[in-house]
């Protein structure tokens, strides 16, 4: 079983498209639609944006469906010129950016759990590997793997989005994948995020933010199709 994590209706729309002999459930004021791609299960569910939705959808997901893998598929920010926008990013690990607890002399960033304390988590590597190989299958599209930073804020500001690669070596920003790491870390299953870039370091002037989330939504729809196809 695979569940698969969007923030917004229009990222989950192509790929519950697909899914064949489909059931809807609804809990908590979310649907998670049941299905198969290419043969393999799959759950897929809209948590809307910020951490705590997606923290929330991640644990009932987990308890209710018990996935072998999670995966976080939507768009993201630049915070690196490594990437622009209809680029891809998948994620090696992720960061709470905004999680900050120095004053109790933890790092920017850190977070603690029962039985100790980290800044980044994990994605799972031959996830990682295989949804990196399925989107270098896309046109005209940069594939990078580098680590993800989430906060509950929309980072806009250029020089803020350049702290957060400073900061934390960070390729791309944005609102749910590390809740949804960390949710995936406390309970031991493995996760993996997957990115198409909406906006970059250039402001992007004359771009339309919702037109390329449709856009973005049709390839990170393809990886998803080939992901499960190769899984």
């Amino acid at each position: 079983m695979i569940g698969i994590i969007c923030a917004m209706q229009l990222e989950a729309d192509g790929i519950i498209a697909l899914c064949e002999n489909s059931e809807t459930y609804e809990k908590y004021s979310m649907k998670f639609t049941r299905g198969t791609l290419n043969g393999k299960d799959v759950v897929v569910v809209v948590c809307g944006e910020g951490k705590v939705n997606a923290a929330m959808c991640a644990a009932t997901l987990i308890n209710d469906f018990k996935p072998d893998l999670v995966i976080n598929s939507g768009v993201a920010g630049a915070v690196s010129p490594l990437v622009s926008i209809g680029d891809i990013v998948v994620g090696s690990k992720a960061v709470e950016h905004d999680m900050n607890i120095t004053a109790l002399g933890y790092k920017q960033g850190e977070v603690p759990y029962p039985g100790g304390k980290t800044v980044f988590f994990e994605c799972d590597k031959d996830a990682s590997r295989l949804l990196e190989k399925v989107c270098s299958e896309l046109e005209d599209t940069r594939v990078v793997r580098g680590i993800i930073a989430s906060g509950d804020v929309f980072v806009a500001d250029r020089r803020k989005r350049l702290l957060l690669n400073d900061r934390f070596g960070a390729i791309a920003c944005e609102m749910e994948g590390a809740s949804i790491g960390h949710v995936c870390f406390c309970c031991k299953v493995p996760y993996a995020v997957l990115r198409a870039i909406s906006d970059d370091l250039d402001e992007n002037k004359g771009v339309d933010f919702v037109k390329f989330c449709q856009t973005a939504a049709k390839k990170t729809t393809f990886a998803i199709d080939r992901f499960t196809s190769e899984y």
